[in-house]
């Protein structure tokens, strides 16, 4: 059964002139790394990080709170190049009230020219 849906959609173009505080304030270490390795599309791997986790607190009913800061969800890769969520923390306790132990959370990310958009679906199995 789906629990919940999600769609952001964000201007790339937002992340140039973010200083690098801001940048490691919000996204982690992996994906700076990853967005760092493709210094011309730096701002666009951004973006779509940004529209994930815009997606995933929609799909989730939430936002950015005191129980969930910016760590609690990011994008990671598997061994394919796929994106994943990765939910830990405030955002994993609301997941798991809402679906259950067994969630399983899809993430479908997607750009074109300055727009990256992202919808996540959670289903409870």
């Amino acid at each position: 059964m789906i629990i919940g849906i999600g769609i952001d959609m964000v201007e790339s173009d937002r992340f140039l002139d973010w200083s690098a505080f801001k940048k490691q304030r919000i996204f982690t270490k992996k994906e700076l790394e990853y967005a760092n390795d493709d210094n011309a599309r730096s701002e666009k791997h951004l973006a779509n990080f940004w529209a994930a986790r815009e997606a995933a607190l929609k799909a989730l009913g939430t936002g950015f709170s005191d129980d969930i800061s910016f760590s609690d969800i990011s994008v990671i890769h598997d061994e394919n190049g796929h994106p994943e969520l990765l939910i830990a923390g405030g955002a994993k306790t609301v997941l798991k009230e809402l679906a259950g132990a067994d969630a399983h959370v899809m993430l479908s990310i997607t750009d074109q020219d300055d727009y990256s958009a992202a919808m996540v679906v959670i289903e409870k199995l």
